[in-house]
């Protein structure tokens, strides 16, 4: 009888083994939580959109870059929140980053003969940046003055196409310009 007494108070698991076992899954998923809690805090509407940063040409075509930012529609696609700040235009839509125009812009360092460029009847763009998940910004470089597009992921070829159209109406026509 005493065996039995010795088998009745041994339990097959320790304490300090079910303090692991319970501790362990806790963890993980504090690790998890926290991990998510970082991630969607630095949220791509929180980051800045590359066209902003672009550099302003000196003086050139002002004028025609208020009149270019005035004719742009009221909604390119699905985006219809537009606003104007400028010579940029933006518009919204929920859960994306905006769609941006910006007239005016230098033109792009980086354009050189052996550039690929895109043809969007009837407009040359120069893919600038790529950022990914989040979109494109292009820069059109056949007309004057350089107009600067942020596409967000998502958005279509209606954006870009309408606005193509408005700049071979709007902007004049000028040669590729490759900085020598």
């Amino acid at each position: 009888m005493a065996e039995s007494s010795d088998d009745e108070q041994r339990s097959p698991l320790s304490p300090a083994l079910i303090a692991t076992l319970v501790a362990v899954p806790v963890m993980v998923i504090a690790v998890f939580i926290a991990f998510a809690a970082v991630k969607y805090s630095n949220r791509p509407d929180t980051e800045s959109i590359p066209v902003d940063g672009y550099s302003t040409a000196q003086g050139e075509g002002s004028e025609k870059c208020a009149a270019f930012v005035d004719a742009l529609p009221d909604r390119l696609g699905d985006f219809d929140e537009k606003t104007v700040d400028g010579d940029t235009a933006r518009w919204s839509r929920d859960g994306s980053d905006p769609i941006v125009v910006r007239c005016g812009v230098s033109r792009p360092d980086e354009l050189a003969p052996t550039s690929a460029l895109q043809v969007i009847d009837p407009v040359q763009w120069f893919m600038t940046d790529t950022v990914q998940g989040r979109g494109q910004a292009y820069v059109s470089v056949d007309h004057r003055p350089y107009i600067a597009m942020w596409v967000p992921a998502g958005s279509g070829n209606a954006p870009i196409t309408d606005v193509s159209a408005l700049v071979a109406q709007r902007l004049d026509r000028a040669p590729l310009d490759f900085g020598k």
